[in-house]
């Protein structure tokens, strides 16, 4: 259902049951899947393909061309899964000849005002608290969560079921299954709660928080923890991921856990 103080482009591909509020404005080359909900004052631009049951909230913009200086006007898209939820003044540049395409994935929620540049990769159940920002070709994994006003450097990687504090500076990668907070961005404890709420057992809990412990709390190098933990370390998929991770990481992972410097006594993160 289209109001008729909506615009859309005779060329886009909408299927019948999307609703278009007023004053929204649809260009060519757009795609919407069923049940999808577009509010007023939303623009998509060329190369949006949109899944099913998505809610785009006023004033978001999508696919607009990336804020890139080697953009050349290439033909890119922007893909969002199914069941998203995009609020107010959202904004998600399209790709770059790099990589062609911004990808969301399903059950993502992007809160009021977050930008995703170019390229970037968010996998499923992601949530993007309000003010967060993505520099290009970042990627984030299922999960991951990122509190608000954080800001995140190009070609940084963050893990899944991962949590990071509001207002964090991301500038290193962040592996799965962590907190991560203080400035600079440091680990401080695996993320038990959103363990817990997924299914993730005590016994599996642990067992991630047995390998952080080498990684970030023994003082060995990368090179070293990786080895102990290869060793002393029951094999489990959680195990691989984390090793896996850590060896692909091209920017470098975030700090280890240290004591606040105004603390004279060594305590566990919480």
């Amino acid at each position: 259902m289209t109001q008729p103080l909506a615009y859309v482009h005779p060329s886009a591909q909408i299927a019948d049951n999307v609703v278009i509020e007023p004053f929204t404005v649809i260009h060519k080359n757009v795609v919407i899947e069923e049940g999808t909900w577009i509010g007023s004052n939303v623009t998509i631009f060329p190369g949006a393909r949109i899944g099913k049951n998505c809610r785009i909230f006023p004033g978001a913009v999508i696919s607009a061309i990336p804020q890139d200086l080697k953009y050349e006007g290439e033909d890119t898209t922007v893909i969002i899964g199914d069941h998203t939820t995009i609020r107010e003044c959202v904004t998600i540049n399209k790709g770059t000849k790099a990589q062609g395409f911004t990808k969301i994935g399903d059950h993502v929620l992007v809160m009021a005002y977050a930008h995703i540049a170019h390229d970037c990769l968010i996998g499923n159940h992601v949530i993007l608290v309000n003010g967060t920002t993505l520099a290009g070709h970042v990627v984030i994994d299922d999960h991951a969560i990122l509190g608000g006003l954080s800001a995140v450097h190009q070609f940084v990687h963050i893990g899944a079921h991962s949590m990071i504090g509001g207002g964090s500076l991301v500038r290193k990668d962040v592996p799965p299954y962590v907190k991560a907070a203080k400035e600079p961005l440091s680990y401080v404890g695996i993320n038990s709660i959103g363990l817990r709420r997924r299914g993730f057992s005590n016994e599996k809990i642990n067992h991630i928080q047995n390998i952080y412990r080498i990684l970030f709390q023994k003082n060995y190098n990368y090179s070293q923890a990786l080895e102990i933990i290869e060793m002393e370390i029951e094999p489990s998929d959680e195990r691989d991921e984390i090793i896996s991770f850590i060896r692909n990481s091209q920017r470098g992972l975030m700090k280890g856990y240290t004591v606040a410097r105004n603390s004279s006594k060594s305590s566990e993160p919480f």
